[in-house]
């Protein structure tokens, strides 16, 4: 798993330093295949936190989408602050898209975001709240299986329809977009794409060094074993309950990070992104990379995006399609997942 994972993080690294060469070379990486790639490891991280909660702990999430568009909500909102005449403190009175719906004020939910640093937290602390509330009033009363699942694809879904609302404050279907800076860096620049390029591949890096590093201690072999056998678990004398919860919260959170980092580099976050679809694509990605694993996690969201990209390029009605078709060969024909394959 080592080499493999050290493997994936090389290659990763060579994208933005063929970015550099004359844009005749054979070997030029384009800025279009940064930002796409960098997307990419993104959907790697938020595979990663997927795999932490499900392969681990056995928690079928299917809201983590929802954490990871309040993420990239969080700084969306600090991105859009950035945006539009200074006001006396050198930042925006309002985001352009309240101008033109006729806000008169700024309201309080969006105080502190013109801070990158408050941003930043938010992205991650959002996240992180509501998965403690989901997630205590869940496991506390022991739904688990199927019934958690539908639990969490009801709340991404109910989070979708309420941001689809322009009395809202946030910016209703059609979201933020039109990013200017980040951090007195313009988004247009090819060198603050590589920048955000390799934040984001630093990220994923040490997530899964820290993922890595938990499961191999002994509260990961709890976690397994809760997976495997809850109810042992429970009359082994282990709080189950807080450590399901932790997991659960610490997943939200690297779901939440990989959201703040998806929106700069691919420039627009709207209500779309809390769509079931999205965090049912996740756990694709997972079961056909290899659940449980993490690299596995890692490569199959690598994987299936690359089929992604490719296929809604050649024939974009085929798609929805060979997800479905995905969603059920895996389990069938690859329990395992990839990983398990190159073991095998």
């Amino acid at each position: 798993m080592r080499r493999s994972i050290i493997a994936i993080i090389a290659v990763l690294a060579l994208v933005p330093l063929l970015n550099l060469l004359p844009a005749g070379h054979p070997l030029h990486a384009s800025d279009f295949v940064v930002s796409i790639v960098g997307k990419w490891i993104c959907y790697a991280i938020l595979a990663l936190a997927l795999d932490l909660a499900w392969g681990y702990a056995g928690i079928l999430s299917l809201g983590h989408g929802a954490f990871f568009a309040l993420g990239g909500y969080a700084i969306g909102m600090h991105l859009m602050r950035l945006i539009g005449p200074r006001g006396v403190y050198g930042h925006p009175v309002l985001p352009d898209f309240m101008v033109f719906l006729g806000y008169q004020e700024l309201p309080w939910f969006w105080w502190g975001f013109s801070s990158f640093p408050f941003a930043l937290a938010m992205a991650l602390l959002v996240p992180a709240l509501l998965a403690f509330v989901v997630g205590w009033l869940a496991f506390r009363s022991r739904i688990t299986g199927v019934y958690l699942s539908i639990i969490t694809q009801a709340m991404t879904y109910a989070l979708m329809l309420a941001f689809f609302r322009n009395d809202m404050g946030f910016g209703g279907n059609n979201g933020f977009t039109d990013f200017k800076e980040l951090l007195g860096m313009p988004l247009n620049q090819g060198s603050t794409r590589a920048l955000l390029y390799v934040a984001a591949l630093a990220v994923l890096t040490g997530a899964f060094w820290m993922s890595a590093a938990m499961t191999r201690t002994k509260f990961g072999r709890v976690l397994t074993a809760i997976r495997d056998g809850e109810s042992r678990v429970r009359f082994l004398g282990y709080d189950t309950l807080r450590h399901k919860l932790f997991v659960f919260v610490l997943s939200a959170m690297m779901a939440g990070l990989a959201g703040a980092l998806y929106v700069p580099i691919v420039g627009i976050i709207n209500p779309g992104e809390f769509s079931p679809a999205n965090s049912i694509e996740a756990v694709v990605w997972v079961a056909f990379g290899g659940r449980g694993t993490l690299v596995g996690a890692v490569l199959g969201a690598f994987s299936v995006n690359a089929l992604k990209t490719w296929l809604t390029s050649v024939a974009p009605d085929l798609w929805l399609i060979a997800l479905g078709l995905l969603f059920i060969a895996v389990p069938l024909l690859l329990p395992r997942g990839l990983v398990g394959l190159m073991r095998r």
